[in-house]
Order: C-alpha cells, then structure tokens, then sequence
C-alpha cells in the first residue's frame, strides 16, 4: 500500500458517502410515514452534492491505493463527476414518476445511489476482481430498478431478461479473467500488461481472455451483437430507469472498456483493433437501420442508444488521448440529451406508461410548445445537428478517427449520423405537422421534471456552442493516459 490503510480511507469516501446515504434512506423509508417519505428525493440529492464535493477533493491525488486495486486519476474522477450528474439528474427525474406508479420512493431513491457506487467502483478499478465487483453492485442494483413495478407484468420481464442475459454475460467475463489470471499470474491491469510486454505470458489464453471480457462489456454498452436485450428492457422498464440505463451503465461499461484495453493489453492491440473495428461498424448501422422502422418512441430511443454506442467504440478503436478526450465529452453530453428526451417521453407517456407510440405526440408543437421545443432539441442533439451538443461529440470522435487514420470508420459514422436524421425528424414532423387527437389533455408538468429538462436543454447549448471547456476538461484529465 501506499501508506497507512487510514490515510487511504479518503480516496473512496466518494463510495462510502453514496453508501451510508442509501442505507439511511431506506431505514427512514420503513419508519417515515407515508405522506414525508418524499423526503428519500431531498436526501439522494444532498448526497450526490456532497458525494461532488468528496471527488473534487481527490483532484491532484494521483496514484494507486489498497495494495493497487484503485486508481485516483482525471480520467477516473472525470467519470465519477458524470456519473454523478446522471444520478441527480435521474433522482429527479423519477421524484414524480415513482410518486405517480405509486412506487416506493425510498427504495427506487437508495438503489439509484447504490447503481452509482458500483460505476464508480468500475471507473477507478485498477484491478479485474475489483472491475466485476463494481460490475455485479450495478448490476444487482440494476435488477431491481427494472423490476421496481411490481404488478406491471412488462416491468417484470423487462428485469428478468436483465437478469438472465447479465448473469450469462458475467460468467464470460469472469471465463475471461481466469484466463488473464492464468496467462499472467496477476488479475492487476498494469502488471498484465507488464508481463504481456516482457513476454512472459501465453499469447493464446490472452488473446482469448480479450475476447471473452469484450463479450461481457459489450453485453453492459449494449454493442452488436450483444445488443438484443435492449429494446425489450427499455421499453419494458420504468421510464427514468430507461434513461439511466441508457446513459449510466453504458458510461461506466466503456470507462472499464477502455482502461482495460489501454492498460492491460496494449501490447494485443492489432488483434482486438479488428473486433472493436467489426463491432463498431456493426452497431452503428443495426442500430440506426432498425430505429428507422420503430413506432414506439422508447424503442426507438433504445435503438438509437445502440447506435450512439457504436459512436463511442470508434472513440475506443483509435487508442489515443484524443479519442478517450472525446469519449469523456461523448458521455456527459449524452447522458443529458437522453435523459432529457426520456424524461419527455415519461410525462407524455402519462400514468402506466400507455402513451409511448409516435401518435401520441402529434400536435404537441401547438399545444405545449415548451415541451415540444425542447424535445426537439434533444432530438437534433442526438442526430448531430450542428450547435448541438451531440455534434460537437461527433465531431471530436471522428477527428480522433481521422487522426489514427481510420478513415473509412469516420465515413461510415458520418453516413450513419445522416441515417439517423430521419427517424429523429419524423418525431418533429408528428410533433408539429399533425393535429392533435380530439380526446387530447394536457401533459402534466412536475417542477422537478421541469428543472431535470432545463438544465439538460441548457447543457446542450452551452457543450454545442461553447464546447472548449468541457473537452479541454476531458483531455486535461487523459494526459499520460496510455
């Protein structure tokens, strides 16, 4: 260790704050009365705050602690700042959701909290073992959000596909650490590469190890062709839940993603250069081509999510700082146009979430023209349109492409971008080109709702217009990053 076990408590007090929180949001949930246990939304908020201000402090205390299993590093504490702002932006979000399912909002509040320890854990892994344990504290976090709606039978098979597809995708990933571990005799990711770079260890088993552990993460950011879980989950599960899993999960898989590729095997770069490359074409255009045909708009946002997936593992495949820059502005800016535009669909989708189709939206430009402006910047930020968040993203991870010379990837991305255009429109035409049905009402509007859609609207014009500071941000925090 790098000094005494106390003085190194501080470097996760980030998790143990999280931690403590959702445990006392739960025991106030069973003792509160029923009409204060809003409260739980109050809580989770002043953690999150207080939890920033813990990873704030970490910035200039650059190392690794407990005997090398956790890295304090810009690029881990980037991502844990993003995380943060998915989580606050989901607890609001869900405040009036869960209190409209009549849904215990304690314990959606605290399993939020608990979903952020664990992608926190896995962005300041430094360590395979310590990689899955964040994985699995998601995951099981996970589980139970998708489920949250107990007698809603497509919110049940929404968790049990999650379910059953992650605990198949976990046991590849854990096949493919016992292979490092047998090729290596060390689950740490910098001695991997180590002994990868002093030829000490078994090609074969590492190579097939990369493989296997490429299977388990593509299962989590949803890549082709791990993807078939996707459309069913966030169509079936509560809506604040499709957006954070659409946005949280999918961050945390390509931080790991990424680190485990860059800092443990580095030296097997031409080899899984071609799965990334195959996989990242694959999934942009499987995602775009079937969000073209989608008339329910959370399926469609589900497969656009593919899509936008296949954008960031172009960021992956140039293996340079510029591209992990452009991954870390890729992800912030994501998870506000996404959970924006889900938290939209949630108002409109009404109780139950019946009203999800694209019909359902027509007229919305003449009726709430608020809502219908800033859906619409949600969706042009998705498609790439410029002064939009999303197309500065798009624009930062195909110049990284162009610079490691993969020309032809930035193309295909580029002509997938256009691709997308279209169905992100046809929600815009519907919106302000079709009349309203005779039986309309007016989507109730909650302010927390109201504050969760301004400020992501306000993100996206500050990223899109104004978009130096936040990549300067993200590369100031990848410098030396290998």
């Amino acid at each position: 260790m790098d000094g005494s076990l106390a003085l190194e408590i501080p470097q996760i007090f980030p998790e143990i704050a999280l931690s403590v929180f959702g445990i006392a949001i739960l025991l106030l949930d069973t003792f509160l009365p029923k009409s204060k246990r809003h409260a739980a939304t109050g809580i989770a908020l002043a953690a999150i705050a207080l939890t920033a201000v813990f990873t704030l402090g970490l910035v200039g205390e650059d190392g690794t602690f407990f005997s090398g299993m956790i890295v304090v590093d810009g690029f881990s504490i980037f991502l844990r700042i993003t995380f943060l702002v998915v989580g606050a932006l989901t607890v609001l979000a869900s405040s009036s959701y869960a209190t409209r399912e009549n849904l215990a909002v304690g314990e959606f509040q605290a399993l939020v909290l608990f979903a952020i320890v664990g992608m926190n854990l896995m962005a300041a892994s430094n360590e395979l073992i310590m990689i899955f344990l964040g994985l699995e504290t998601l995951s099981i976090a996970s589980y139970i959000l998708l489920g949250i709606k107990r007698s809603d039978a497509k919110s049940n098979e929404a968790a049990l596909k999650y379910f059953l597809l992650g605990s198949f995708s976990s046991a590849f990933m854990l096949y493919g650490i016992a292979l490092a571990y047998g090729a290596t005799r060390t689950t740490n990711l910098e001695a991997i590469g180590r002994e990868i770079a002093a030829g000490s260890a078994g090609m074969t088993l590492i190579y097939v190890a990369v493989g296997l552990l490429f299977v388990g993460f593509g299962f989590k950011v949803a890549v082709v062709p791990f993807h078939v879980w996707t459309p069913d989950v966030y169509e079936g599960a509560p809506t604040p839940i499709s957006a954070f899993m659409s946005v949280g999960p999918k961050a945390a898989g390509f931080a790991v993603l990424v680190r485990v590729l860059m800092v443990a095997f580095p030296a097997a770069y031409a080899k899984w250069l071609g799965l990334v490359w195959l996989s990242a074409v694959l999934t942009m255009f499987v995602g775009n081509c079937v969000a073209l045909v989608q008339s329910n708009i959370k399926r469609m946002l589900a497969y656009s999510s593919i899509a936008h997936a296949g954008y960031i593992l172009v960021a992956v495949a140039t293996r340079n700082q510029e591209g992990v820059a452009a991954l870390l502005f890729y992800t912030l800016t994501y998870a506000l146009m996404n959970i924006g535009a889900f938290t939209i669909v949630s108002l409109v989708s009404r109780q139950g979430d019946r009203k999800t189709y694209l019909d359902d939206y027509a007229g919305l430009g003449f009726k709430q023209p608020g809502l219908a402006a800033a859906l619409s910047i949600f969706l042009l930020s998705l498609a790439g349109i410029p002064l939009t968040a999303g197309f500065a993203g798009k624009f930062f991870i195909f110049r990284a492409a162009l610079e490691s010379k993969f020309v032809w990837l930035a193309i295909i991305g580029v002509l997938n971008s256009a691709i997308s255009v279209y169905y992100y429109l046809r929600v815009i035409v519907v919106m302000y080109m079709k009349e309203a049905p005779d039986d309309w009402s007016p989507v109730a509007m909650s302010s927390s709702a109201i504050a969760v859609i301004a400020l992501s609207v306000l993100g996206i014009l500050q990223f899109g217009i104004f978009p130096d500071m936040l990549i300067s941000l993200a590369r100031s925090s990848v410098i030396g990053y290998r």
